[in-house]
């Protein structure tokens, strides 16, 4: 009976060991798994980081899109406007040819009557002067009458040169208006078709900076949802081992309360034969209780998750917009340019390109300016008077090169023409102007469109 008891004890601590040992492993292999979680889980916060950023810079592109296509449909319209007015014009041309035409005609017919009147006066062979005509009188009646009518011809003579006079400077001043008229909206239908392509170019730099913004945010997409579902494959592995570890432990319990069972009743029954039997199988139900305790505690400890941060590689589709900042030169030009460069910093955002605009106090009022208009309005705030035009202003200073540029130096680039376009330098590869398509703004002249059209011109103002 007492060697049937030992082996019954023996195999009630096998069995407590076993009970308590396969939960601390899973409990480990949990720690671990959220370990990876945890890691995982901060690259998803920080794909979502990205994701927002780049998703802020697509609705500016977009922003910036619309106010190009605006800009673009409001050039249309003047294209429009002026091919109207060229045909206005030509249409007056062709009035006025009626009207040369008309007074060819008359001036032709004066020409006949002074013609007639000569003749009226000539002998045969050839041309008598008035003096003559008078003095041929045989009488004093015929002098008088002669007299009469020579200055009565000579009056009408005169009175049809005027005339004619007068209808060759009508038709002149005439001519020299509409012609002038008609070469203004030729150069006007020209400059506008030459900004409407450099809008077209700015529009379509934009638009490919849009698709690579959005492809970099469908990679970064991409890269969440790997994330999430490699997240979601480690909490289901969570999830199996801590229901396996249930099962398991369910199953160590009910076989511990058999043994424990067993072990009674083998103790009560031989209690009163063996008092030392009894005393050993109480010691070994002591000892079995406290090694329980023991795997109790280390089950516990075993089971509290540790935070541990894993790092997971990340694309460098995933990393953030590096953010730019706006560098400003410490030596400005010999003018008050600093005036000049902040005077339009009212309109950024708050204006529009007018062809023409800028130069009347309503337009100013309103922030519409093209860009030689802007540039004359911003330096006459700084007391310096320039012309607003960009012919006038490459002049308006003196050349210096463009490793020498300083804040105030103005910037000139071939859009649709040579010097199409003109802008104020502020600094860091930066300058302020009036563009087409956004109005006053601060644009990059180191990268991008302005780069390509920057010709290397720059004029210090004096």
């Amino acid at each position: 009976m007492k060697k049937k008891l030992i082996v019954l004890n023996t195999t009630i601590m096998l069995g407590l060991g076993s009970a308590f040992a396969i939960p601390s492993v899973k409990a480990e292999s949990i720690t671990d798994i959220q370990s990876q979680r945890t890691g995982i889980q901060s690259d998803i916060s920080e794909a979502e980081q990205v994701i927002q950023e780049l998703k802020k810079e697509q609705t500016k592109m977009n922003a910036q899109i619309a106010q190009i296509e605006s800009a673009m449909k409001e050039n249309d319209q003047k294209i429009k406007d002026t091919k109207q007015e060229i045909k206005d014009t030509e249409k007056d041309i062709d009035s006025l040819k009626k009207e040369i035409k008309a007074l060819e005609e008359r001036i032709a017919k004066r020409e006949e009557v002074l013609k007639e009147r000569a003749l009226s006066f000539q002998e045969s062979g050839g041309d008598v002067e008035y003096l003559e005509v008078v003095l041929g009188s045989k009488s004093f009646g015929e002098f008088v009458n002669r007299v009469g009518a020579v200055a009565t011809i000579v009056e009408a003579d005169q009175q049809i040169l005027r005339e004619q006079e007068a209808d060759k400077a009508d038709l002149e001043k005439k001519q020299a208006t509409v012609e002038k008229k008609l070469q203004s909206l030729k150069d006007m239908e020209v400059e506008l078709k030459g900004m409407q392509s450099q809008i077209k170019d700015q529009k379509a730099e934009t638009v490919k900076m849009k698709e690579i913004v959005g492809k970099k945010e469908s990679e970064t997409k991409a890269l969440k949802q790997s994330l999430e579902n490699k997240d979601a494959g480690l909490e289901a592995q969570i999830a199996s081992i801590r229901e396996n570890i249930k099962k398991e432990e369910e199953r160590k319990a009910a076989e511990k309360a058999d043994l424990d069972r067993a072990a009674e009743e083998v103790s009560s029954s031989n209690s009163s034969n063996d008092g030392s039997s009894s005393s050993s199988s109480k010691e070994s139900t002591s000892a079995s209780k406290a090694e329980s305790s023991a795997s109790g505690s280390s089950k516990g400890e075993a089971s509290s998750n540790s935070s541990k941060s894993s790092s997971v590689d990340k694309p460098a589709a995933a990393s953030k917009p590096a953010v730019s900042k706006t560098e400003t030169s410490s030596k400005p030009s010999s003018a008050n340019t600093g005036s000049a460069i902040t005077a339009g910093y009212k309109y950024i955002g708050n204006s529009t390109y007018k062809f023409g605009g800028g130069r009347t106090a309503s337009d100013i009022a309103n922030g519409q300016f093209d860009c030689s208009a802007f540039v004359a309005w911003a330096y006459k705030q700084a007391g310096v008077n320039l012309p607003a035009s960009t012919g006038a202003l490459t002049s308006a200073g003196r050349q210096v090169s463009k490793s020498q540029m300083q804040p105030g130096d103005l910037v000139f680039f071939n859009t649709y023409k040579t010097d199409g376009h003109v802008g104020i330098y502020v600094g860091g590869g930066k300058f302020i102007g009036s563009q087409s398509s956004t109005g006053v703004a601060i644009a990059n002249m180191e990268s991008g469109y302005w780069a390509s059209k920057f010709n290397g011109r720059v004029v210090r103002v004096n």
